[in-house]
């Protein structure tokens, strides 16, 4: 077994400039690319010294940050802990499957208060030797991979975890594929250090993607989870797309799968999103510290016209009732890919998911605007769970947003 470790390198997180921030709730709703995002860099440091009012939750955590923080990385690992037996799938930008192969990941913790970290090793199940004897059954081969502990310093700084503990769900950001690189470059897909190519027609990750972005969704109705994956490349394009869907628990009989009959290019992905949606959703500031800026209740309709266009309207209603905001977007789709207008665009999944993001992250970044990297997980007919990461206009991540919609 092949035993790797791998290291993150990220810019200094800076201190927020001065502004007049009246709504602390991000406007990615009305724009892929919105032209404001809450500037919070570092949660030690608390709020801008702005002339604004204190955004909602500052105060709050001002008597006993450490202890919050401490609470939090704690729930954390618990949401994360133990042995998780699951499928790694592989996706174009356009929704098409590239890969799939079978996970394990080992989930464990030591030490205690401000020390504690969390450790975790991914497996990775081998394909078959092409040299073994026929007929006979040997064990399948694992490849192990150390990832990169998690502990106090690295979640506020280099992951910049958006965590939602009642809700189960967790948002991470990376400036390198990391460990991902390494799994599909030289563990699993055959390309080593030696140069070697990697199997035919199979797309890889650029060497530095810009962003890799992980999105995790945990079930409501068992011990499983789905974590998403946005992998963009040097010049903030989406290269590909990766789901791991894990089950929790020794007795897990085989690895979760997507629904084989979705895997085989259906055109009609969009189909279970068509209606009318209601819900609520919590927006968090990015950190150890998490505290909540914002929430809103949510309606939401997506429908197809006689023409082919697709019409999405959104409502959301602030804590309070007292702001209203509304959008109106019009798309159309094109297999897989639904675009709208302003340049944003949705890569429909089977499993009942879809990713979400800019056409053109580069475009945002050089128009000084924030951009957003959506995941959505439509478990059952009727109830969906959706994750928003906010990034600011130097790709650090200032927060996150958590949606739960039933279908009316």
């Amino acid at each position: 077994m092949a035993s790797i470790c791998y290291s993150l390198s990220f810019p200094p997180i800076h201190k927020p400039p001065n502004s007049k921030i009246i709504r602390p709730f991000p406007t990615y709703l009305s724009n892929p690319c919105p032209s404001y995002v809450p500037t919070f860099r570092s949660f030690r440091t608390g709020a801008t010294n702005s002339t604004s009012s204190t955004p909602v939750g500052e105060d709050a955590q001002k008597p006993n940050e450490a202890s919050m923080s401490i609470d939090n990385i704690r729930s954390f690992f618990d949401l994360n802990l133990g042995k998780w037996k699951g499928s790694f799938f592989q996706f174009d930008a356009y929704g098409n499957l590239l890969h799939e192969m079978s996970t394990k990941l080992a989930v464990s913790s030591y030490g205690e208060d401000e020390l504690i970290s969390l450790i975790q090793t991914l497996y990775i199940k081998q394909p078959s030797s092409s040299t073994s004897i026929s007929g006979h059954d040997d064990e399948p081969e694992w490849a192990e991979y150390k990832i990169k502990e998690t502990n106090m310093f690295t979640v506020d700084k280099y992951q910049q975890i958006g965590f939602f503990p009642k809700e189960k769900a967790f948002a991470l950001r990376y400036q390198t594929a990391g460990m991902l690189e390494t799994v599909l470059r030289q563990g699993v897909l055959g390309e080593d250090d030696t140069g070697e190519e990697s199997p035919k027609n199979l797309k890889l990750p650029s060497r530095r993607p810009s962003i890799v972005c992980e999105n995790c969704l945990y079930s409501v109705e068992k011990d499983m989870r789905a974590r998403a994956f946005h992998i963009m490349d040097p010049k903030g394009i989406i290269e590909m797309l990766l789901i791991f869907l894990e089950e929790r628990g020794d007795s897990v009989p085989c690895p979760p799968a997507l629904d084989s009959t979705m895997l085989q290019g259906n055109t009609n992905r969009i189909i279970p999103y068509l209606g009318n949606w209601k819900g609520r959703s919590i927006t968090k500031r990015s950190g150890a510290y998490g505290a909540t800026i914002a929430e809103a209740d949510t309606v939401s309709s997506l429908e197809m016209n006689d023409k082919g266009q697709l019409i999405q309207d959104i409502t959301s209603t602030f804590a309070g009732g007292e702001v209203t905001t509304n959008v109106h977007w019009t798309g159309t789709q094109s297999e897989n890919l639904v675009t709208f207008d302003g340049g944003y665009q949705m890569t429909l999944l089977p499993g009942g998911m879809y990713m979400g993001c800019p056409c053109d992250v580069a475009k945002c970044v050089a128009e000084s605007k924030p951009f957003h990297l959506e995941f959505c997980w439509l478990e059952t007919p009727g109830k969906r769970q959706r994750l928003v990461r906010t990034y600011d206009v130097e790709g650090l991540a200032v927060s996150s947003t958590y949606f739960y919609e039933i279908k009316l």
